[in-house]
C-alpha cells in the first residue's frame, strides 16, 4: 500500500488528551452539572429531557450540529442566545489546550517523518480545532469520527485512517491515552503507545523514527 520507500514512517496520533490537554473522563460530567443547574434542573432532570429529545449522533455524523444544539436548546428550555453561550463553553471544554511540548517536538521531525490524526470527535470539532490549533498546517489526513463514520476502537476506523495515509500497518506508530484504542491498533498490525507522559511520548516517536536523543548540552 504505502509508497513512501523503506525511510518512511508514520505518526498516528489521538488528538483529546494526546495534542489537547484535556481530561476527558472529567469535564462532560462537569459540563452537564454546569448548564442542568443554568436551567434550573437536577443533572439527572436534564439527562431525562436530552434522552427524550433523540438528539443526532453528532460523532460519526457529518451536518447535524445545528439540529443537536437546537434540540439540546428546546428540551433544557434555554432560549437561543443561552444555547450559543452553552455551545461556546462546551467547545472551550472539549478543546483544552494545546500539548506544546509534543506538538514542537512534532514540528521539529524531518519530513521523511508523516504526521496524521485519528479522533472520536463531534461535528464541528475540525472547524474548533483547525481555528484554535491549526492542525491542518502539520497534520494530513484528519480523520475525524464524524467524517469517517467510525468510533476508535472499531477496526474499520483504523482501516480507513490506513487508507487515506496510504501506508502500511507496520510502517506506523499510533499514539493514543486509551488502552481500548492501543490495543485495537495493534491487532490492525500498526505500532501503538500508550499516552501517559509527554516526556515519555516524544522519546517513543523519536526512537520509533530512528531519530537519537541528543546529550545535554554544557558541562555536566
Amino acid at each position: 500500500m504505502g509508497d513512501g520507500g523503506a525511510d518512511q514512517r508514520w505518526l498516528l496520533l489521538d488528538v483529546g488528551g494526546v495534542l489537547e490537554l484535556v481530561d476527558d473522563d472529567a469535564w462532560p460530567a462537569r459540563f452537564s452539572a454546569r448548564w442542568a443547574a443554568r436551567a434550573g434542573l437536577t443533572t439527572g432532570e436534564a439527562a431525562e429531557r436530552l434522552a427524550a429529545a433523540d438528539l443526532p449522533d453528532a460523532s460519526t455524523c457529518e451536518g447535524v450540529i445545528d439540529e443537536y444544539w437546537q434540540r439540546t436548546g428546546r428540551a433544557l428550555g434555554l432560549p437561543p442566545a443561552t444555547v450559543d453561550e452553552m455551545t461556546s463553553d462546551f467547545w472551550d471544554e472539549y478543546c483544552g489546550h494545546p500539548n506544546t511540548a509534543l506538538l514542537d517536538a512534532l514540528r521539529g521531525l524531518p519530513a521523511r517523518v508523516r504526521l496524521a490524526i485519528l479522533s472520536n470527535s463531534s461535528d464541528g470539532a475540525r472547524q474548533q480545532e483547525e481555528r484554535r490549533y491549526g492542525f491542518s498546517t502539520l497534520f494530513d489526513p484528519v480523520c475525524y469520527s464524524h467524517e469517517i463514520g467510525a468510533l476508535k476502537p472499531d477496526p474499520n476506523a483504523f482501516r480507513i485512517a490506513l487508507s487515506r495515509m496510504g501506508a502500511d500497518a507496520e510502517d506506523v506508530l499510533f499514539i493514543d491515552d486509551r488502552p481500548e484504542n492501543v490495543s485495537a491498533a495493534r491487532r490492525e498490525g500498526m505500532h501503538a503507545h500508550l499516552h501517559d507522559d509527554t516526556a515519555r511520548t516524544i522519546g517513543v516517536l523519536r526512537r520509533f523514527c530512528g531519530l537519537e536523543q541528543r546529550p545535554p548540552v554544557g558541562p555536566a
